[in-house]
């Protein structure tokens, strides 16, 4: 059985040389089945518009892992509300803080933990430098989604401008070596 791959980018996008985008093209490059699409008007997003989107692209492309970068995290928190098809496996890299405060991505926010997860591994990755989330609310978060938690050291938004192209870390996470 192959493993498909939903991949979700956070506010702005996630286009090369983001990791994401690196990811998507070592998937596609050994025939794995990645999606990667882009989630309407990135630069000043919609949470309902989004949850619509993604909802359609979650009954059609039927994902066994998704990868949440930023405010994707936020948004499958939003989808949690409804009812989902649940996922082998969940990577939520960079998270924002739950109370984040920024006029562009207001409604996102603030955002509850749902009780359902709607994932039966959730790996939480994240940085001890990120500017959107103290470690803190990271740790309450990986405690509470019973999720296993990598902390990389001042890796920031763990993004492009913090260095994050290529990633091999997350490539040896995600793809299944054959």
């Amino acid at each position: 059985m192959s493993n498909k791959t939903l991949i979700l980018h956070g506010w702005g996008g996630s286009d090369a040389p983001h990791w994401q985008a690196e990811l998507a093209a070592e998937i596609a490059k050994d025939y794995g089945t990645v999606s990667f699409p882009l989630l309407d008007n990135c630069h000043f997003p919609s949470k309902n518009r989004w949850v619509k989107q993604v909802k359609e692209i979650l009954e059609d492309f039927k994902p066994d892992t998704v990868v949440c970068h930023s405010l994707a995290n936020t948004l499958w928190f939003w989808l949690c509300q409804e009812e989902l098809e649940t996922v082998e496996r969940l990577f939520m890299v960079s998270p924002p803080s739950l109370s984040t405060e920024e006029a562009t991505i207001k409604t996102f926010f603030p955002c509850e933990i749902p009780s359902n997860i709607y994932a039966k591994e959730i790996h939480l990755i994240v940085s001890d430098n990120d500017p959107w989330v103290k470690l803190d609310e990271a740790k309450d978060l990986a405690h509470t989604l019973n999720a296993s938690y990598t902390i990389i050291e001042n890796a920031g938004h763990i993004n492009e401008d913090s260095g994050h192209g290529k990633w091999e870390f997350i490539e040896n996470l995600i793809i299944e070596k054959r």
